[in-house]
């Protein structure tokens, strides 16, 4: 049976299920995301009220007529507009401009009708359906273009490119005409998590999204990269007009490129409420200075019409993330090799050694430049965490500090270390702290290894520290329990920390260790 995947057509078996497609025509798929299910181009087309017609001199859009008398010549256009692509315009008057000739299966009538400018005429010239001209009205007009009995013979109205209308000659060719899909098109598709779902002749399916990035929005694509994880991004917000992805809410982002926000457009909110969500747009917006525009949407618009929120969606990026960090160096050899980007080695040259820093830090950045300097530490010497689950804000809190919201490796620098005081304490930051509350506070003692976060209990809320003994007075940042948070457990070897200096950096990345 013939389906379609992600636009393209396939010869299946009959019987074959949602899962089996995936694999067969290995369409890009991240498990726990939804696909998109619509039961065919008919069942598509029938919600498209708009059309676009494509000329020589432009573009033209109309709107189909949604009144009862008019649904003969709607449905005769659903059927046939394609026929009209590659004709000429016919002819052009002040008045009017023709498209055609096609075969309909219409009756002529004789009658005289008042016609306002924007009408889209169906007539049959010469009273013969073997001559079906689509007229567009220019301006206001009384005239006899032997139209069937319906509607008197309008069934659209120009909504859009009323310039392109006027300009319109007899040289001019209609180039392709294409339905204008909008979110209320796909109302009747379907959100399908089952992969176990049969499909059936002329189903179409759509399995992920892919976006072309904006170049001049270098530090905000960064941040649209950073909020796709395993190949898969989850909706925290859906309305009529937008998509919301808001787990990166929160950290600032700089105003780069604004344009307008039409449908497919992604943006990142750059100040105000809300600076530092991502938004896709389902219909188009205003203008906004507030929103730095990161990318479009090349394929998969039906899985954002239809995507709600809590629900996983696939994300295929034209150009992938050039994130080195926390990748060892003869594995960023290869990456680097394969896009065509230099690599200049800052200070430890071992394959073996994990990359903790990168310059330039951004992907569009790296590509302009064609080159790249990265600083890479021993393995063991990268200090891995398991954070705990009970302490959502504080391990929030954390990660944005340290850079690991939006990286896989973070950075933290030693604000007191005393030698013999088996404690070492790290530089907070008291206002991205603020409303810092107990969560997760130890009960018994504090285990070596542990890593703690001063609650707003505190003055010095904020703080991060760790222990390298157990003790049942104090926490890591030397607070009382009631003060401390804990917020995880150091999974890599530690004893090494308990001899730095105030003021060395330590590069942290979280565990992969799930016991």
């Amino acid at each position: 049976m013939l389906i379609k995947i992600n636009g393209e057509e396939f010869n299946v078996a009959e019987g074959s299920t949602i899962q089996d497609v995936i694999e067969e025509t290995n369409a890009p798929y991240t498990p726990g995301s939804i696909v998109c299910l619509i039961k065919g181009k008919k069942e598509l087309e029938k919600n498209i009220s708009k059309y676009k017609i494509k000329t020589t001199k432009g573009f033209i859009i109309i709107q189909l007529d949604e009144s009862e008398e008019a649904k003969p010549l709607v449905d005769l256009w659903k059927n046939q507009y394609d026929e009209f692509v590659d004709l000429s315009i016919r002819w052009s008057t002040t008045t009017e401009v023709a498209i055609g000739p096609v075969v309909t299966d219409l009756e002529p009538t004789s009658d005289e009708h008042k016609y306002y400018e924007g009408d889209v005429v169906l007539s049959l010239s010469g009273f013969s359906n073997e001559s079906t001209h689509l007229i567009l009205l220019k301006e206001n007009t009384t005239n006899v273009y032997s139209v069937p009995e319906h509607n008197k013979g309008i069934f659209a109205h120009v909504i859009g490119g009323k310039k392109t209308l006027d300009n319109l000659t007899e040289d001019d060719v209609i180039t392709g005409i294409e339905p204008i899909i909008e979110r209320s098109v796909t109302t009747d598709s379907a959100a399908i998590s089952d992969l176990n779902t049969v499909l059936e002749e002329n189903n179409e399916l759509y399995t992920y999204i892919s976006f072309e990035f904006d170049e001049e929005s270098p530090i905000c694509v960064e941040h649209l990269f950073a909020l796709v994880k395993d190949g898969k991004i989850k909706v925290s917000y859906d309305s009529e007009s937008f998509l919301g992805f808001y787990e990166l809410a929160g950290l600032e982002k700089p105003k780069e490129h604004i344009t307008k926000r039409n449908r497919g457009t992604l943006t990142i909110r750059n100040d105000g409420v809300g600076v530092g969500k991502l938004f896709i747009y389902r219909e188009n917006r205003v203008l906004s200075p507030n929103h730095t525009t990161v990318g479009h949407i090349v394929n998969g618009m039906e899985l954002i019409d239809i995507a709600k929120e809590g629900e996983f969606v696939t994300v295929k990026s034209e150009q992938e993330r050039l994130m080195l960090l926390n990748k060892t160096q003869a594995e960023v050899k290869n990456i680097l090799s394969e896009a065509g980007v230099e690599h200049i080695i800052d200070g430890l040259e071992d394959d073996d050694a994990v990359i903790v820093e990168q310059t330039p830090k951004h992907t569009i950045d790296i590509l302009k430049e064609g080159k790249v300097t990265t600083k890479a530490i021993k393995k063991e010497d990268l200090c891995t965490i398991k954070f705990v689950d009970n302490a959502p804000r504080s391990v929030r809190y954390f990660k944005l500090l340290s850079g690991l919201l939006e990286n896989p490796v973070g950075q933290i620098k030693i604000h007191f270390a005393v030698p013999g005081m088996h404690i070492v304490i790290f530089e907070g930051d008291k206002k991205a702290a603020k409303g810092l509350i107990p969560e997760n506070n130890p009960v018994d003692k504090v285990i070596r290894g542990q890593i703690g976060i001063t609650n707003m209990a505190s003055k010095s809320v904020g703080l991060i520290g760790v222990r390298f003994e157990d003790n049942v007075e104090f926490g890591p940042t030397a607070e009382n329990f009631e003060s401390t948070n804990i917020i995880g457990d150091i999974t890599s070897d530690y004893d090494h920390l308990e001899k730095l200096k105030e003021g060395v950096v330590v590069y942290v990345a979280e565990s992969n260790n799930e016991s």
